[in-house]
């Protein structure tokens, strides 16, 4: 099976936490890309989060050395590294439509836990059980 290349945009934040340790060892996705604010960007996952780490687990040692990128700043980058990123930022909804809009025109694909772009026509609303059919949007 494919392995695709995934990012965490947001990673520092406790929703960003927590994509970070459902995907530590998941089949399918491998974490290549963290991001957050400014103020994290350049170091460490592990020196970004340590202090504040609330997950129940340790941080995923797979994640702890990469550095963290700005989200905004560094969005060229990371979309070239990822097959698409999740995004658990929390901004202004204004900010947030902005910075998932930048990533979808670098066509990296954002799977968000947001509902900024609940009423824009061509982002589908998904929940598997219920309809599947709207992930051919």
């Amino acid at each position: 099976m494919r392995q695709y290349k995934v990012g965490v945009v947001g990673a520092t934040g406790m929703v960003g936490q927590r994509f970070v340790s459902l995907l530590e060892n998941h089949p399918w996705f491998t974490v290549v890309a963290l991001a957050a604010s400014a103020r994290s960007a350049g170091k460490t996952y592990q020196e970004t989060v340590q202090d504040r780490w609330v997950m129940p687990t340790a941080i995923p040692s797979s994640c702890a050395g990469i550095v963290v990128q700005d989200a905004v700043a560094d969005a060229k980058a990371i979309a070239e590294q990822v097959d698409f990123i999740f995004c658990a930022v929390d901004m202004k909804k204004e900010e947030i439509r902005d910075l998932e809009t930048l990533y979808a025109q670098l066509e990296c694909p954002v799977i968000s836990n947001n509902s900024a772009h609940r009423w824009t026509p061509d982002v589908p609303m998904v929940i598997p059980e219920i309809n599947p059919e709207h992930l051919s949007v």
